[in-house]
């Protein structure tokens, strides 16, 4: 029996650029000018330093924003933080006041929230400051599931199986982290609530169950299963129970991610040799072939707006290809393996093998935010 897996608001017309890879693709490049000014003055309070240094850098890596001196700024944030409680206000250069909102809790948690908010605010994009990831890391000599907060702070070790565990997958709120692992000496599926971290091993039919990605709403999960022989697409309760197959064939199915709205699958096959791309209703039915221009693409991510897809290419050594689905453009943003989109739907995460590295799609700016924790990779993003 089988045991094995496989395992933008601103956009500037400027210069237009071919790219390397199966297809010619354009890349857009944004001038910093094109960022709005804003300026974050010093905050208030005991807690100010790390507070204003959170919301500049979650601003900054946002995209949209030159964070720089009041007197140039469109936008000025000011805040107070102190004891578990931050007061912060968002106003225009003329002293309209846009944003003013009180936040309690950690201050690393109320920062983000206040970032998050002002971003909302002046683009209607989600901020990621609220986000979260996870990741597998074999710093310990075992491969173990990880987890930060998307800036890269925060880290703490998930699990402690001494074994492998690998394809972490959270849940869109952030509160369950799904993986694949084996103790027991074949690959099963658990899930682990974040806040308590109690697990439960929820796939363990005979066969390989991996995989596991959540739907939007986070109550369903799509998996790969082969508990009827070969390995294919199964939809299963974010419980493990009720088990349905989606997919028939004789290649192998595997990395499937889910459309905004819920209703289609995205995922990877070899039934036609290489590794292709294939989209599926999530109710059943025929699969339908995902013309990307590459002659192996596996990983897929769909992104939340519903307009791109990433996935991992291999050209050689392994890349990030960014697709357009309402125009069938490619382009290749990046060196690396296991892309997975953000809430804004213009960040991207992935493993260059040594780190896991932000991507704003948008500018090209890369931003390592895990580093020094060995072989990292597999990257997944809450919502």
């Amino acid at each position: 029996m089988i045991r094995s897996f496989f395992i933008p608001f601103l956009i500037a017309c400027i210069a237009v650029i071919p790219v390397a890879g199966a297809q010619e693709a354009a890349t857009i490049k944004i001038k910093k000018s094109d960022a709005l000014d804003i300026a974050v003055k010093p905050f208030a309070g005991s807690d100010a330093a790390i507070a204003s240094k959170i919301v500049a850098n979650d601003l900054d890596l946002s995209g949209y924003f030159s964070v720089g001196q009041p007197d140039r700024a469109l936008y000025l944030v000011a805040g107070n933080s102190a004891a578990g409680n931050l007061q912060g206000t968002l106003t225009d250069n003329r002293g309209g006041i846009l944003l003013q909102k009180s936040y309690s809790g950690p201050t690393r948690s109320t920062a983000h929230q206040f970032a998050a908010d002002i971003i909302k605010t002046i683009t209607g994009h989600p901020g990621l400051g609220t986000t979260r990831i996870a990741f597998v890391s074999n710093r310990t000599g075992s491969k173990e599931i990880y987890m930060a907060d998307y800036d890269g702070a925060n880290q703490r070790q998930i699990t402690n199986d001494r074994s492998i565990s690998v394809a972490p997958a959270l849940s869109p709120d952030g509160s369950t982290l799904a993986y694949t692992g084996y103790q027991s000496g074949y690959a099963d599926i658990y899930s682990i609530d974040v806040a308590t971290g109690a697990r439960t091993k929820i796939l363990k039919f005979p066969g390989t169950n991996s995989g596991a990605s959540f739907s939007p709403e986070g109550g369903r999960i799509a998996c790969t299963l082969s508990k009827d022989g070969n390995p294919e697409l199964y939809i299963v309760a974010a419980n493990g129970s009720g088990a349905r197959r989606l997919t028939r064939s004789k290649g192998v199915e595997s990395s499937p991610t889910w459309s905004p709205d819920g209703t289609e699958i995205l995922f990877s096959s070899d039934e036609r040799g290489g590794p292709q791309l294939f989209r599926i209703s999530a109710a059943g039915g025929v699969p339908r072939l995902v013309s990307t221009g590459f002659s192996y693409c596996t990983e897929p991510s769909w992104s939340p707006d519903g307009k791109k897809i990433a996935f991992t290419v291999r050209q050689g050594g392994f890349s990030i290809a960014v697709m357009d689905l309402a125009t069938g453009s490619t382009r290749v943003v990046a060196d690396g393996q296991d892309p997975a989109w953000g809430a804004d739907s213009r960040h991207l995460i992935y493993s260059d093998g040594s780190s896991i590295v932000l991507l704003d799609t948008v500018r090209g700016r890369k931003t390592p935010v895990v580093a020094g924790l060995g072989k990292v990779s597999e990257p997944t993003w809450s919502r």
